[in-house]
């Protein structure tokens, strides 16, 4: 994949990058960085900032600043986690499919469909509902949930792809299913999938925030930023800003991901224009 010359970084790619750095940063240090217990009552509830708190206190007496950075390697590290399964199921499916054709690809193209037919909000909290809100449970849940959507694309990126003339002259050749896969299909659908994985991070990003806003999510002693907003939502009542830290957290994420992703995809299209 052909990416942009660092030195001729639009400012909104710039931008996106300090912000994924600065996120995987927090996810991989933040804890070690908190000044305080993620748990460690320190004062009055909702107390205003101060040299010590600078973000103030949450709704319990917690330091917000200290939440937060622990927070970060919670929703960043679920969202990842399961992300990344989801690719591991969805993409070997996808390209076996393609590749087979036949009433294997069909069933296997109808199920999918089915699966998609119902919205993936009601699935997961059906699920979660029954079998708890466990970690495991909750990665698991979404990483299969999105699977279905990183087969899809898997399936019709690799139908592209087999049709080609070199895949059809390695076919000719002899190669297996194996060396197909690894040096025929993989290398050619790899821009796509790197970008679909920018997009299902942001999309699986913000669906656990909102589980965890709903109570289904992360579950106590963790702290993670959708649970913290649903923890402080009473302070906008009294003109707080206790819940505002966490959700701009999620946003500048978001955007931040985004940005990178749009970068990329751009990049990849000024490379192939000036190819041809």
């Amino acid at each position: 994949m052909t990416l942009p010359v660092f030195g001729r970084l639009p400012l909104s790619a710039l931008l996106g990058l300090l912000i994924v750095t600065a996120t995987a940063a927090l996810f991989l240090f933040g804890p070690m960085l908190a000044p305080f217990g993620q748990e460690e009552v320190l004062g009055t509830p909702f107390a205003d900032p101060s040299a010590g708190h600078l973000l103030g206190l949450d709704q319990n007496g917690r330091d917000m600043l200290s939440r937060l950075l622990y927070g970060a390697r919670m929703s960043v590290g679920v969202s990842l986690a399961a992300v990344l399964i989801s690719f591991c199921i969805g993409v070997p499916l996808g390209f076996l499919a393609a590749l087979t054709g036949g009433w294997p690809d069909l069933v296997g193209a109808r199920l999918i469909d089915v699966i998609m037919s119902i919205p993936v909000l009601i699935s997961a909290l059906v699920v979660l509902q029954a079998l708890g809100s466990s970690l495991p449970v909750l990665i698991g849940t979404i990483a299969l949930l999105d699977s279905t959507r990183v087969f899809r694309l898997s399936r019709v990126v690799a139908q592209g792809i087999v049709v080609m003339e070199y895949a059809e002259v390695a076919r000719l050749r002899g190669e297996g299913l194996w060396w197909m896969l690894r040096r025929e299909i993989l290398p050619n659908a790899l821009p796509p999938l790197l970008a679909e994985f920018g997009m299902r991070f942001c999309f699986t990003f913000l669906f656990v925030a909102g589980l965890s806003y709903l109570g289904l999510g992360v579950q106590p002693p963790f702290a993670d930023w959708g649970g913290m907003v649903r923890d402080n939502q009473q302070g906008i009542l009294y003109g707080l800003y206790a819940p505002l830290f966490p959700a701009g957290a999620i946003a500048l994420v978001t955007i931040g991901v985004n940005l990178v992703v749009d970068w990329a995809l751009a990049g990849r299209t000024t490379a192939q224009g000036e190819n041809r």
